[in-house]
């Protein structure tokens, strides 16, 4: 397909930046040059649009991924509970613990939990107990 030519306007100081980059991008002449820079915003500007147009896509999806995982650990938690409630109703039943103890307890756990980040072992514990 044949070039053709049209009648640009350009601010003198655009014109200087022309002639002093057309060269450092490898370009032959200044109308190649300016016809690269146009593409170049052409696509920049096709590029945004898709952009505004998959960015709440993608800002969906991420939530319902989100919202997913924040039920099934929901779901998780609940059951971890429910099993730690079991345990805790027949330790209390097996055991006869005074308040003190019960509250020394609570602070050694406190204490351990912190110190452990929350990870459990129960062989540590074992371990404790036999000490």
């Amino acid at each position: 397909m044949a070039k053709q030519k049209i009648a640009v306007y350009f601010q003198p100081e655009t014109i200087k930046k022309i002639e002093q980059e057309y060269h450092e991008d490898n370009c032959s002449s200044k109308t190649e040059f300016i016809e690269k820079a146009v593409k170049f915003y052409i696509g920049y500007l096709s590029q945004r649009e898709e952009v505004n147009y998959l960015s709440p896509m993608i800002t969906e999806t991420v939530k319902s991924q989100i919202k997913g995982t924040e039920q099934r650990l929901a779901r998780l938690i609940f059951k971890v509970a429910v099993e730690l409630g079991k345990l805790s109703h027949m330790t209390a039943a097996l055991n006869d613990v005074d308040d003190e103890t019960l509250k020394s307890l609570h602070a050694m756990c406190v204490t351990e939990v912190r110190k452990i980040n929350g990870i459990i072992d129960y062989e540590n514990a074992v371990a404790y107990q036999q000490d």
